[in-house]
Formats: C-alpha cells, structure tokens, sequence
C-alpha cells in the first residue's frame, strides 16, 4: 500500500481484517507512527514496499504525488516484479493512467485503474464503490482482495475509465450541490428559511445527497474534469454552465456555507457525506 492516510489507512484496516499482511509507506511521519503503533508493517522506501507484491494499492493526494511515487527508475512500477498487478486508487487525470499503463505493460505489469467513490466509514463497513478500467482477467484476480472494503466494485472497460466516471460522479455532486445552495437562496426570499427547505425537501421528490453533504469539495477534480473534456472535445453543457456559476465558485468550491448539514442528517433516511477519493 502506497499511502495511508485518511483513506488508506481504513482500507490496511478492512485487508489486514480480512487475512491479508499489506506492507505499508506513507510520507507522514505521523501516519507512519499510527500504522507502527496499530502492528502494522511500515517500509522506509518503495522497492522494499512493492518488491514481493502481488498486488500493489495506491491512494495517494493528486497526479503529481501519484506521478512521482509511480514512475521513474525509482518508483513503483519500475520496482514491482512481473506478473503484478497495480491498483491505482488516486483520483487523478485519465492521461495519467493510460500513462501508467503503457509503461507497466513493458514491464509484464497490469495495472487497474480502480477510481474509489466514497468515505472513511463506507470502507469501515466494506461499502467503498469501485469503478475500475483495465484487463478484465486483472480484475477478477484482485477482486477478493477488493471486495474486503469495496462493493459495489463494477467493471468500467478500459484504462482512463474509472477516471472518467470518477471525475463526471465528482462533477455532477459538485453541480448538485450548487443547485442545493441556490435552492436554500430562493427559498428564503420567499420566507421560507434554511432549516425548513431544507428539512422538507430531503422527505421529498428534490432530495438528493448534495443535501445532506458537502463532503471534502475539491476545486482540484473540477479543474481536471475540465482538462479531460478540453482534450476529448467534449461539451459540459449545462453541468458547465453550473459548474462555473458564482453560487459554486464562491459558495461551493471557495469554502463558502453550504446547507445547514446537519439537519438534513436529521431527516428520516438522508444519504450519508459524498462518496469521495
């Protein structure tokens, strides 16, 4: 496992639960200290993390952390023997990943490009969603090892796949959740305030979870959803439109209050926080 932190660190947890002996690097000198303490077993660099490996499990911040620890004479892909498999969990641009592929493939490498939508607690109850793209026969041989903190896990097709999925999941709750903040604005200027919009349309036909959360919006996976459908020419149409409004610049990815959270957490069978990677 390369990375132990807020979203590894649970995933060690459902693997070592489940039978399996991951070996773990994480930069954090306190993440590091919190896995040794928890009896786990930490490596000081990464060919002595991924030399024996089967399987290979990323989850790491952004492309360029991701980048760094699995290219080059000294990264992963260069340190993994033939024949194993690379499970790249960090949410990051499709380019990296057929990137990834291309150079582990010279090497006998698979590599899964296995995009995660969810939390610290839906890996806790094993309910961490899965969208992964590469070799269908790559899947099914990780899929115990995956299925210990992950379901639904779902086949996506190609490399870049998962990534793709991720990144429009990622738009879409982003735009929804602008809607929601522009929701609350209209209602009160009709005398309707936050709590009670709020508490009213989680019982109704407008619920959605981008009611109930916020989760941790990064301005990151926008911009990279932006590149993709740059180089792919596609339209974002009206999720474009809402993306770059100023109820979602401001209020949504500039850190602005977003929807009394916790009464919608009251209402009666409200979604848990966004599922996020």
């Amino acid at each position: 496992m390369i990375g132990a932190g807020r979203m590894g660190r649970p995933i060690v947890d459902r693997l070592v639960a489940a039978g399996y002996e991951p070996t773990v690097l994480t930069r954090r000198p306190q993440a590091r200290a919190a896995a040794e303490a928890a009896g786990l077993r930490c490596a000081d660099t990464v060919r002595e993390t991924v030399r024996d490996a089967q399987a290979v499990l990323t989850v790491v911040f952004d492309d360029e952390q991701l980048r760094a620890a699995a290219l080059g004479p000294a990264g992963v892909i260069a340190a993994m023997p033939a024949g194993a498999i690379l499970v790249q969990h960090t949410t990051c641009d499709p380019a990296t990943m057929t990137l990834l592929a291309e150079t582990a493939a010279k090497r006998g490498i698979s590599v899964l490009d296995a995009a995660l939508s969810g939390n610290p607690r839906d890996i806790a109850a094993g309910q961490l969603t899965v969208w992964a793209g590469g070799a269908e026969q790559a899947l099914a041989d990780v899929r115990p090892l995956l299925d210990s903190y992950a379901s639904p896990v779902m086949f996506a097709g190609p490399v870049g796949n998962g990534q793709r999925i991720k990144l429009i999941n990622n738009a879409l709750f982003v735009a929804q959740v602008g809607l929601a903040v522009d929701a609350v604005r209209l209602a009160g200027s009709m005398g309707i305030s936050e709590e009670q919009i709020l508490a009213a349309v989680a019982q109704g036909s407008g619920a959605s979870r981008a009611l109930s959360s916020v989760g941790e919006l990064m301005s990151k996976d926008i911009s990279v959803v932006r590149a993709a459908a740059e180089r792919a020419g596609a339209d974002l149409g009206l999720i474009g439109q809402v993306l770059c409004s100023a109820v979602v610049e401001r209020q949504v990815l500039g850190g602005g209050a977003p929807p009394d959270r916790a009464l919608a957490e009251q209402s009666k069978g409200s979604p848990g926080p966004m599922k996020d990677g």
